[in-house]
């Protein structure tokens, strides 16, 4: 009895199955809006949510009214900052910063499903990523925007994991 008890309390926090909510089937990803004068970031950035939603997640993407949640996002800033220079001042090695506001929030109760620590309004979670490029070695803009881009739409998709 005594075993039996213990192997229950090692076993404290694991679930069985996928780290989904099994009572969600459905989200709605409207088009991500954006504070910058760059312009393409959040159409893009919103493809790769919805990519990433149906490759990793047990969730169909569905229109706002039959939907059982919804994922907004917001991107608040978008940088390009040149890291080092040639001799001649031409930029040698660039970094693409990226922040997004993002909000999870079920439509049934209107409750909001997905917060981080550092909430910038409300509660939206803050999430920022970066991605290096070398012009010499033949990266473009375009190469740099692409892996920010996935690895935000990860983390983005990854909020929607059911806590420990």
């Amino acid at each position: 009895m005594a075993a039996l008890l213990l192997m229950h309390w090692g076993c404290a926090g694991y679930m069985v199955g996928g780290g989904y909510a099994p009572d969600i089937r459905t989200v709605h990803v409207p088009t991500f809006t954006t504070e910058s004068y760059r312009r393409g970031f959040e159409l893009q950035l919103t493809e790769a949510v919805q990519r990433q939603i149906q490759q990793r997640t047990p969730y169909r993407l569905a229109k706002e009214p039959g939907a059982d949640t919804r994922l907004t996002g917001r991107v608040i800033e978008i940088r390009k900052d040149v890291l080092t220079e040639n001799r001649f001042d031409d930029p040698r090695e660039l970094q693409l910063s990226l922040a997004v506001e993002v909000r999870w929030e079920d439509l049934r109760t209107g409750q909001v499903l997905a917060q981080r620590q550092v909430p910038l309004r409300g509660n939206a979670a803050q999430l920022i990523t970066q991605s290096s490029m070398a012009p010499e070695v033949g990266q473009s803009l375009a190469t740099a925007t692409q892996d920010a881009v996935d690895q935000m739409a990860q983390q983005i998709v990854g909020l929607m994991e059911a806590p420990w």
